[in-house]
């Protein structure tokens, strides 16, 4: 066989992906792609998957390797917060090939940038890390950030957002503790799969404590990318519940729940939250 003929044939196999069932079953595994991003029912060119099919998996593994890789840029996030004061820091991982192969290191605050904090009482600070996929947070951080501040209530003393560099979750507790922060909400690149390298995670943790704090005591939201995961609004009023919920039960985590929450983010009156939804942080950062 030419080589124009094996490539006749990797067209033809591709053309055929959904003839390889019974009747029938190619539309429905059709209609179930079209409700899914996993890669289901793809068929099969000889005993390998059909060409284009191994091309989409080929360019998500790069976007993911790239995701991780690419450079975080604060003044593309501070652009997109005009009017927010900003401060930038950075971890104590000196460069990405440290970060990644010490989490320990993104985990602590670089102590020159620590003595630069400013300090006060807020509330809340928001901490924007790049984490696994700079991508995520170039896209995502700053309109989660303005949706959620136009849902805090009146009066909810917010911190100048913190910019992290080479930064994980835990970071976060070490950011709230220098500048006397209640609560962090730290959002952060998720970790890139093979079908989505713009992920953004948000960790919420009450009183953190450097050193101290647990995973378990974090409240997560994850896969928030509009259109095809979480909305900036369904995050913003998510996050805002959580905050008063965890204001009222004086602490965050696996006892602070996210349910069946009211459209304006409400609270019943014993402040607790129902029971399921958002999850307490799995320490993949």
């Amino acid at each position: 066989m030419t080589l124009n003929q094996r490539d006749d044939q990797q067209v033809t196999d591709n053309q055929l992906d959904d003839q390889q069932f019974t009747d029938g079953q190619g539309e429905l595994w059709t209609s179930l792609r079209l409700r899914t991003q996993a890669r289901i029912g793809l068929g099969r060119a000889g005993s390998a998957l059909p060409t284009r099919h191994r091309l989409e998996l080929q360019a998500a593994h790069a976007a993911a390797r790239d995701a991780v890789h690419s450079p975080f840029d604060p003044d593309a996030v501070a652009a997109r917060l005009t009017g927010t004061p900003v401060v930038r820091v950075r971890s104590a991982a000196p460069d990405r090939l440290t970060y990644l192969q010490r989490p320990d290191l993104g985990r602590r605050l670089n102590p020159v940038d620590r003595a630069h904090l400013p300090t006060g009482e807020w509330d809340v600070v928001f901490v924007v890390a790049d984490g696994l996929s700079s991508r995520a947070v170039h896209e995502h951080a700053a309109a989660l950030i303005r949706a959620t501040a136009a849902r805090l209530p009146s009066g909810t003393r917010v911190a100048p957002v913190v910019l992290a560099e080479q930064a994980r979750v835990a970071l976060g507790d070490d950011v709230a503790h220098a500048m006397g922060a209640t609560a962090v909400v730290l959002l952060v690149g998720e970790r890139p799969g093979m079908s989505a390298a713009d992920s953004l995670g948000a960790y919420l943790t009450h009183r953190p404590v450097p050193g101290v704090t647990t995973d378990a005591d974090r409240n997560c939201l994850s896969n928030i990318r509009p259109p095809l995961g979480l909305a900036y609004e369904t995050a913003a009023t998510k996050l805002v519940a959580l905050l008063r919920g965890a204001r009222e039960l004086g602490r965050s985590g696996v006892e602070l729940k996210d349910g069946s929450l009211p459209a304006d983010g409400s609270l019943p009156a014993d402040g607790r939250l129902p029971e399921g939804g958002a999850s307490a942080g799995h320490g993949v950062l």
